[in-house]
């Protein structure tokens, strides 16, 4: 059995995939990311291995022999799933296995904004506290979490982790659903507008859908308070990047933290990139899923999901 590893550094190369050669002989690329480079390279694959490239019919149009496409990752955006299943293709994701660290990732990200840290941490290394006589600094006014409205589009296992520590924190939790089911969870759940309205924080983690895309427009902006905060983890293209920046520079919204762009790498012309501001603005580069241990979680769920089905069992299958 051949398994071709189409995005090996996507995982990070200190992560041992020799797991994968107890399945099978394992030919691996560092990156794959046009169709061209999908077509040739499946094209005797019986598993494909991959994250973001694109598993589209014309890709995928010369591998005869393919019948598992594992992403190594929980979205599955870039696989044209229905095609596969006419083709016979098993399509499976993971899990659950990035929670912890997304979570974390969000609260690190709401803790920097509403605490100014960056400013802080500035203010310090750059030699403006050893210079002051006073012995505290708060020039740059910041707040308490605690008695705050965060507010929740996506109640998956994430939505729901980051819910319970933002309320822990004394949040009061409110959530919108996409689709209108509300996924059994016991947080209060709100309109559109009223999320909007209501949120000091909000935070987004639901997957990209026509529903989802450009969730986040002017219109949205417009609604908000201007002392709230947008935190994106979830897919780039959740919120309009322009009309963030509008927002941002006309003070609908207080500040934003996006770990994820529209287009990644962001391009270097991105107006978002004009905003110099950390007390605005702060971006990451769409890392919050990869901890160590969550990478480690991916990878060996990938194996898992590779083994189940030697075995004629079905795991996280996304187009059964």
């Amino acid at each position: 059995m051949k398994i071709v590893l189409l995005e090996r550094d996507s995982i990070g190369g200190d992560m041992d995939v020799s797991c994968y050669e107890e399945l099978g002989e394992v030919v691996a690329y560092g990156s794959t990311r046009t169709e061209e480079e999908v077509k040739a390279r499946t094209r005797d694959a019986d598993v494909v291995i991959a994250n973001k490239a694109p598993m589209t019919r014309n890709a995928l149009s010369e591998a005869g022999q393919l019948r598992l496409i594992c992403i190594l990752a929980t979205g599955y955006d870039n696989c044209d799933t229905a095609w596969c299943r006419e083709q016979g293709i098993r399509v499976c994701n993971v899990v659950n296995y990035s929670t912890a660290m997304v979570a974390q990732h969000t609260i690190t990200l709401a803790l920097c904004l509403t605490q100014h840290i960056l400013h802080y941490d500035a203010f310090v290394r750059g030699g403006a506290y050893s210079a002051q006589p006073a012995f505290s600094c708060f020039d740059v006014p910041f707040h308490e979490l605690d008695g705050k409205t965060w507010g929740i589009v996506g109640m998956g296992h994430i939505g729901q982790r980051v819910a319970a520590i933002a309320s822990a924190l004394g949040c009061r939790i409110i959530t919108h659903s996409l689709t209108g089911r509300t996924g059994g969870h016991a947080w209060e759940q709100v309109d559109r507008e009223q999320l909007l309205r209501e949120s000091d924080i909000l935070s987004l983690h639901c997957p990209l859908s026509d529903l989802s895309r450009h969730f986040m427009n002017a219109d949205a902006f417009r609604l908000m308070k201007p002392s709230a905060y947008l935190i994106n983890v979830a897919r780039g293209p959740v919120v309009d990047q322009r009309a963030l920046y509008q927002a941002l520079m006309d003070g609908e919204i207080a500040g934003a933290a996006m770990d994820v762009m529209e287009k990644e790498p962001i391009p270097a012309d991105d107006p978002l990139l004009q905003v110099k501001d950390s007390g605005k603005l702060i971006m990451t580069p769409h890392l919050a899923w990869a901890s160590v241990e969550a990478r480690k979680r991916c990878m060996l769920g990938v194996y898992e999901n590779i083994r189940a089905w030697m075995r004629g069992e079905e795991r996280n299958v996304v187009n059964g």
